[in-house]
């Protein structure tokens, strides 16, 4: 049987219990993407993307997603599982991405600025017309 010591250790390596990660973070709204075999179509309109600075997770059959809209006409589209165990980041706090499980933090960018995740998430090209945006595939 392991010792409550030996529990907080194992924790501590990974920056923090799954139900607890180290810092607060608000749950990102999800949007549901439309697949159209070379890319993902999100509508804008409605969401936190209508503004600057708003971010959302994506969804679609091709996998999950985080967007966030940096100009009036540019967004950033970065992969939402988590280089370090494969969880789905679903936390925002202020610009910064947070994983639930063990609390990696990454920039709209997809670089690492907390780990325990230390590989960066994938980035995707983006296209913005008619209130939409194309995530490249």
């Amino acid at each position: 049987m392991a010792s409550g010591a030996t529990l907080a250790t194992v924790f501590s390596a990974c920056g923090g219990s799954p139900t607890s990660p180290s810092g607060m973070a608000s749950k990102l709204g999800v949007l549901s993407g439309r697949f159209t075999g070379s890319g993902i179509q999100v509508n804008v309109s409605g969401s936190a993307l209508a503004d600057v600075g708003g971010a959302v997770l994506v969804e679609s059959t091709a996998g999950v997603f985080l967007l966030a809209r940096t100009s009036a006409s540019a967004f950033s589209a970065i992969e939402a599982v988590c280089t370090h165990e494969g969880c789905t980041i679903t936390g925002t706090d202020g610009a910064t991405y947070v994983c639930p499980c063990h609390g990696s933090r990454y920039n709209r960018s997809g670089q690492v600025l907390a780990g325990p995740a230390r590989a960066s998430l994938r980035q995707y090209a983006t296209t913005f017309t008619d209130g939409i945006v194309t995530i490249a595939l």
